[in-house]
């Protein structure tokens, strides 16, 4: 880790800004200098709490010259306008996921970045598990043999006062999509970094538990890898818990399964054993017990995850080198998700990856809710 210490401000002051604040403040190399929100009352309040300088003016926050780094926690689909912003002023961007709500709006962005010369990394935190690189790993080295078959299962649960709780929520503008785009695309993403790319996808999607929303909270998509195997996600905020579900990623093979709950498996079964398997399970194991990480609850995640993620950003940075999270690694699963969209919009015809175009937000609205 560089002794550099990195100055960095957040833009937005919502929920999701608390666990970047928190994660930033638990590295020896970074200090949060500075919070921008439009509402100087939000951002003076976070400011506080944080110890940081509050700003209501976004030129006057970019123009902090001590500020080398800035993250970006606006709704979904009002990242593009303060990245473009951001990137203008010279400073290196780190966004919440999605990058931003549609293919066009990320490369736009991603372009802006590479034209300024500064680093655009995503916040996909599930890719910092120690778990998810054994798993990597064991894909990498052929341990399961041929693989036939993976699924990404999100049965996460949301009130309607969720979807209540602020006017952005559970629109196409600004959440980008529904259960799938923003409960799901961390795990969508993971999928991705372990199985590789997917050539074809069909899916359904509607809106069966919420009212007065946009988007879908129930989908299923089933996929066509590129190695060959095949795969489901399935995708919904109507799984009622308590305590919440576990994401999953299962993997199987002609010669091994593995399936990661959250960041623990409860399986991991090869036909070629070797001497670390024990050690694996007794290590990351999961749990019975364990609540899934915002699952029923979006304020009940870890921010150690995100300060992972954070720690490769600022090494990619002082290193002068791509991240392994950069724009074009997020953009793969805003792209898939886009494609499952284009699906199920058309009653599940199937829709070929690299996607042709993104799908209309009055189309989706009407073939998931059925109002225009």
């Amino acid at each position: 880790m560089s002794n550099k210490i990195h100055k960095i401000g957040i833009i937005g002051a919502g929920m999701i800004a608390q666990f970047h604040a928190e994660a930033i403040k638990a590295m020896p190399n970074a200090e949060l200098v500075a919070v921008y929100n439009r509402n100087l009352e939000k951002a003076t309040a976070f400011a506080e709490q944080h110890q940081c300088q509050a700003y209501n003016d976004l030129d006057t926050f970019l123009a902090n010259d001590d500020m080398q780094v800035v993250t970006i926690c606006t709704p979904s689909g009002a990242h593009l306008d303060p990245g473009l912003a951001a990137a203008k002023a010279g400073k290196h961007i780190i966004v919440e996921k999605p990058i931003e709500v549609t293919t066009d709006k990320t490369d736009a962005l991603i372009q802006a970045c590479n034209d300024q010369g500064v680093q655009l990394i995503g916040i996909l935190p599930r890719r910092f598990n120690q778990s998810t690189q054994i798993l990597k790993d064991a894909v990498d080295n052929g341990r399961f043999g041929q693989i036939t078959l993976a699924e990404a299962s999100i049965k996460w649960f949301r009130t309607q006062e969720y979807y209540d709780s602020g006017a952005w929520r559970g629109t196409w503008a600004l959440d980008g999509g529904g259960a799938l785009m923003n409960q799901s695309i961390h795990t969508v993403d993971l999928l991705l970094h372990v199985m590789g790319n997917v050539t074809r996808v069909c899916a359904f999607a509607g809106l069966e538990g919420h009212k007065d929303i946009e988007v879908e909270d129930v989908l299923v998509a089933i996929l066509q890898f590129e190695n060959g195997a095949r795969g489901v996600i399935q995708a919904s905020t109507t799984c009622y818990s308590e305590t919440g579900h576990p994401a999953q990623v299962q993997i199987c093979g002609m010669q091994g399964s593995a399936f990661m709950v959250d960041d623990k498996f409860s399986v991991w079964d090869f036909q070629d054993k070797q001497d670390n398997d024990g050690e694996i399970l007794k290590t990351y194991g999961v749990n019975a017990s364990a609540k899934g990480a915002g699952a029923a609850d979006p304020k009940a995640i870890d921010f150690s995850w995100h300060q992972r993620n954070f720690e490769e950003a600022l090494a990619a940075i002082d290193e002068n080198r791509p991240s392994i999270v950069d724009g074009q690694e997020g953009r793969k699963a805003i792209e898939l998700i886009g494609a499952i969209y284009q699906s199920a919009a058309n009653g599940g015809q199937p829709v070929s990856l690299p996607l042709q175009s993104w799908p209309q937000a009055e189309q989706l609205t009407q073939a998931f809710t059925g109002k225009s």
